[in-house]
């Protein structure tokens, strides 16, 4: 063995021990390496201990099965073993006996023994419980140990973080903002007034939604990347739920249950960040999702063949039969040529290059508060329909959220966009505007156009504002084949089928999820497509613990936070790879593996290297069909934990 592993190590073995135990122990430690097992209890409360100690490592929680088989495979010295207490407390002779342990350690084979942990009162297990899943992230954390004035101000930089890094904004930054704020105002502005066409309201509408809701969301979000509006999807599952209640013709009744929906849409976000519910949105998989945004692509595309070919008497329902059936019924007398020629032509560009109709209002947003239904029949078909568009739109801006700030490795609270998003809505619905989320398209090119800031969806309001003001008259007279085409274009990369195959190689079973959603939409509805694809979700959760690896990657992150800002307090050497032991994860399915990834992602920018060690067998060759495996690397997948630490301390940087 690597002369390096000479390491003399200190086993403190604690059940249930207070911090104040922790405490009086961890000074006398001298030793190399620490091994903390089967601690009950917050490891922020050891943190707060504070190490006086010259270890050189610590490891939290692991089993004391996994130290035993390390031991039995290195040559380390034990020098110091804690394992007997009263009444939860070390007793002078525990002590006693450790320091003893330490003297003959070197003679004395050692025996592991196992203690009986007290049993945990049901209220202790209920708060435990509870704090992890509502409070995991410990959201009062920053207002401990601060005065009055400066937690008001933590507060306040809570609701609105532009105050926080606003601070910070330095006019070098502004340059990208800008940029990117003028290029999706470019890519909005159609789409805007085409999206409001999916979901039968006037083309205003569409402007509206993407001036009011951006200003709103540029004090509340976290996300820098995102960028705020209508958006394909919702506008059709909005247009299709509304028209089920009264017929579009209608379009002031029409217009006032929209802004209701939109109102009580708004209101699910909000109520689910304020009260830390955002583990919800998780019943949409990842393989559902990806079934439910193609679906939902394939209804788009046929819903615009009524534009494309030119026809006047077409269906209000979206399955593809009934719009199959509508379109060749036509095909002798209601198809248009000219329309055709126009439309394909302008469709074709739009493909290649990647680079309307009725009257557009001049004006900003007019008020709608006294539009929305807050009694009667129409306020619960509001709220149903809300509900509905508020969970999708939500799901979509909190994926494309997290995705972004995994790329540029910085923390998104995603009950705090919640709370953002809900807000935006709340106050869109009172100014003109139907339900707007995050883009995906937009917030690629907002991101690709080296966007800074949230700055950069001012900017892109300020553009709209400008519209609404002065260019409004110059879309008067746009061709609905144009519309159409650019409804088309738009949604074309929601059909991800690059995702299904890979789907298909990883789980069979999520790729049952993913075309039971597809085809729901297809050929039923949408609001049934999505149903399929929650119903099969948690299904899948009570058959198989398939999401472990997702929910423990952002417990990973925060735990590596707090450590690492410990070693720097106390000048340690920085941490250099991260084991993680994977014998509890039976399975893992395509959303775990996604956090796996953003997880690699995350700890390459901190030149951190990913180590998996214990993978069953179904992970690993999950984890080989993806090609995660190939990504960590065959020299970071090892059988046990001792293994990898045998083979990585020797490669560790001094």
């Amino acid at each position: 063995m690597s002369r390096s592993l000479q390491l003399q190590i200190s086993i403190l073995h604690f059940f249930s021990l207070s911090k104040e135990d922790v405490f009086a122990v961890l000074p006398a430690v001298e030793t190399q390496l620490v091994w903390l097992v089967d601690l009950d209890m917050r490891i922020d409360a050891v943190k707060q201990c504070g190490y006086t100690h010259p270890c050189k490592a610590i490891c939290f929680a692991l089993t004391t099965q996994h130290l035993y088989h390390f031991l039995q495979t290195s040559s380390c010295r034990l020098s110091l073993f804690v394992a007997k207490m009263s009444s939860n407390r070390i007793t002078d002779e525990a002590v006693a006996g450790a320091w003893s342990s330490r003297r003959h350690a070197d003679n004395t084979p050692y025996v592991h023994k196992v203690g009986v942990p007290p049993k945990q009162s049901l209220f202790k297990e209920l708060k435990f419980t509870f704090n992890e899943t509502f409070f995991h992230d410990d959201p009062l954390r920053p207002f401990k140990d601060q005065s009055k004035s400066r937690k008001l101000m933590l507060g306040i930089q809570a609701v609105f973080p532009i105050l926080e890094w606003g601070r910070r904004y330095k006019l070098s930054m502004f340059k990208g903002d800008l940029i990117a704020g003028l290029t999706i105002a470019s890519l909005c502005i159609p789409q805007d007034i085409a999206y409001a066409k999916l979901a039968n309201i006037d083309p205003q509408f569409g402007l509206y939604s993407s001036f009011v809701p951006p200003l709103v969301y540029a004090l509340m979000g976290s996300s820098r990347d995102i960028a705020i509006g209508p958006v394909a999807v919702v506008s059709l599952l909005l247009g299709s739920l509304l028209q089920e209640e009264i017929d579009p013709k209608n379009k002031y009744e029409y217009q006032r249950l929209a802004f209701t929906a939109t109102f009580f849409a708004g209101a699910t976000q909000f109520l689910l960040g304020f009260f830390r519910l955002g583990f919800l949105i998780d019943f949409l998989s990842h393989a559902a999702i990806v079934g439910f945004m193609a679906g939902a692509a394939i209804t788009i595309s046929l819903q615009q063949l009524k534009g494309l070919l030119g026809i006047k008497k077409f269906t209000k329902k979206s399955d593809i039969v009934s719009v199959m059936r509508s379109v060749w019924t036509n095909v002798n007398h209601g198809w248009n040529w000219q329309t055709i020629m126009i439309g394909v032509t302008f469709l074709v560009f739009l493909l290649v290059t990647k680079y309307i109709v009725n009257h557009i209002e001049r004006g900003i947003n007019p008020p709608s508060l006294n539009e929305i239904h807050f009694t009667g029949s129409y306020m619960m078909k509001g709220l149903k329909i809300g509900v509905v568009a508020g969970m999708v739109a939500l799901t979509e801006a909190v994926a494309i959220g997290r995705t972004f700030a995994a790329m540029k490795d910085y923390h998104l609270d995603g009950n705090k966009e919640m709370v953002a998003l809900g807000t935006m809505n709340i106050v869109g619905s009172m100014t003109s505007c139907y339900v707007a989320t995050g883009s995906f398209s937009r917030s690629a090119v907002n991101y690709m156009a080296g966007c800074n800031t949230a700055v950069s969806n001012i900017v892109m309001s300020c553009v709209v504002l400008l519209t609404l003001e002065v260019i409004t008259p110059l879309f008067k007279y746009t061709p609905s084949a144009i519309l159409a085409s650019i409804i088309i274009s738009a949604v074309v990369g929601l059909f991800d089928y690059e995702a299904m195959i890979l789907i298909w190689k990883i789980d069979k079973f999520d790729f049952l999820a993913c075309m039971g959603a597809f085809f729901g939409v297809v050929f039923i509805s949408v609001e049934m497509g999505l149903l399929i694809a929650v119903g099969c979700h948690i299904f899948r959760q009570d058959s198989s613990p398939s999401d472990t690896a997702k929910n423990c990657s952002t417990w990973i992150l925060r735990l590596l936070n707090d450590e690492e800002e410990q070693l720097k307090e106390n000048s340690q050497p920085r941490i250099q790879y991260l084991i993680v032991e994977l014998s509890p994860v039976t399975d893992i399915d395509t959303s775990g593996i996604h956090a796996l990834e953003d997880l690699y992602k995350s700890l390459q920018k901190r030149d951190i290297k990913l180590v998996l060690a214990n993978p069953g067998q179904v992970v690993l060759d999950k984890l080989h069909a993806s090609d995660f495996a190939n990504t960590v690397g065959d020299d970071k997948i090892f059988l046990t934990v001792g293994d990898a630490v045998m083979t990585l301390a020797p490669k560790m940087e001094p």
